[in-house]
């Protein structure tokens, strides 16, 4: 088996999720489940943030034209549900399901008709950025994968891939048995370069994105990724073995 991890980074305006994402830094949702067929997608997410970024994100999810990962820019025709399963001050659990159209595509779609079934798919958006997992046999086309994702998104985000690796080893999206991806560890490197972790700072995160020529989002994500990767491993590292 195989991994595939990439992010796709939206231009403001183009998904409102990720636009309500990015005005609300503190929050992110992640997939409990999601699965699709040649023509249906139906998935569980569970969302964290403050009180108003989950009302924002309620609204994003329930009143927009937004159809659960759905790629097309104009109206694609295709059937909609989203529930709310749960709420609470600091989580909300939503349940989407989508019946497609030709005019329809999505990335787990795609993902199937390339790389074949049997697919598994975990997911992360936060900031603007939304970051997919996929676990798959191996024997498709990954380029063919990414070559129409790439149109199919158009100019409405940016493709970053994060990592293409056998699945042993890897621990999802949150494991600090991960390799630091290279856009992550340019950024930290960058970071300490100009005095982004000195106290007082010497440079702040808009100066630091300037300078990489890279969106503050984007800069902001990928620092956020590199520091919770080096978190969890440095823990993972110095936490004792205590018997059972």
């Amino acid at each position: 088996m195989r991994e595939l991890v990439f992010a796709l980074a939206y231009e403001p305006g183009c998904n409102r999720v990720a636009d309500t994402l990015a005005a609300h830094p503190d929050a992110r949702i992640r997939s409990l489940s999601l699965h699709a067929t040649a023509d249906r997608l139906w998935r569980v997410d569970h969302a964290t943030g403050s009180a108003d970024a989950l009302d924002a994100l309620e609204v994003a999810f329930l009143e927009s034209d937004y159809d659960a990962d759905c790629l097309a820019t104009d109206d694609c025709g295709a059937t909609q549900t989203t529930e709310v399963v749960d709420r609470s001050a600091d989580t909300l659990v939503l349940y989407s399901y989508w019946e497609r159209t030709p005019a329809c595509v999505s990335v787990p779609h795609l993902a199937r008709e390339h790389l074949g079934e049997g697919l598994l798919f975990d997911t992360r958006n936060e900031g603007g950025h939304y970051t997919w997992r996929i676990i798959h046999p191996g024997e498709g086309d990954v380029a063919a994968f990414f070559d129409e994702l790439e149109t199919a998104i158009g100019n409405c985000a940016r493709l970053e891939l994060l990592r293409s690796t056998d699945t042993a080893g890897s621990q999802g999206l949150d494991g600090a048995g991960e390799s630091l991806p290279a856009a992550q560890a340019a950024a930290l490197d960058a970071a300490v370069e100009h005095g982004y972790y000195e106290s007082p700072r010497r440079v702040d995160v808009a100066e630091l994105a300037t300078h990489l020529d890279v969106p503050r989002s984007t800069l902001t994500y990928r620092l956020r990724r590199a520091e919770e990767y080096l978190a969890k491993a440095y823990v993972s590292r110095e936490r004792p073995n205590v018997p059972t």
